[in-house]
């Protein structure tokens, strides 16, 4: 073969590998983006209740009414999931313009990310090792938060 012949299977298969990380990026940003809006609706839900003064459907579970009362469910009398609220619509957000192409967004998800996951294991550390008991929508909102973190994890890099 020769240097040209290498150098256009070279620049081929360099090619391919760019389309193969764009759509999965595609595919794992849009995963991101459903994942965020799961979020976004429990903790949107969690919020209209505290502000309405309704109870929360708990299932009748004590340690989630034990969690949701406590002091560590508010900081500055603004509840904890309203926090949650604008974590999870910018990580939607910018999950939804990252899986269309804008690659400037990519840096504001993974931030908003890895913020969501320190504030996610303090809460953890919390439920565990000060209130001793659990909540379930926290815990989802944990696992949701994992899985995001994963996304940014598994995210090609752009070169």
């Amino acid at each position: 073969m020769t240097t040209g012949t290498v150098a256009t299977i070279e620049s081929f298969a360099e090619g391919l590998m760019e389309v193969a990380e764009s759509s999965s990026r595609i595919i794992l940003y849009t995963v991101a983006a459903f994942i965020a809006l799961a979020g976004l609706a429990a903790a949107t839900y969690l919020t209209v209740q505290y502000l309405t003064g309704q109870t929360v459907a708990c299932g009748g579970s004590a340690s989630c009414f034990q969690v949701l009362g406590s002091v560590y469910a508010r900081i500055a009398g603004i509840p904890v999931a309203a926090f949650g609220v604008v974590s999870y619509f910018s990580a939607f957000s910018f999950a939804t313009f990252a899986a269309c192409g804008y690659a400037r967004v990519r840096k504001f998800f993974t931030l908003t990310v890895w913020a969501m996951l320190a504030v996610t294991l303090w809460l953890l550390f919390v439920q565990a090792f000060i209130l001793h008991a659990f909540c379930r929508y926290c815990l989802f909102s944990a696992a949701l938060v994992f899985v995001l973190a994963a996304v940014v994890v598994l995210t090609p890099s752009s070169h």
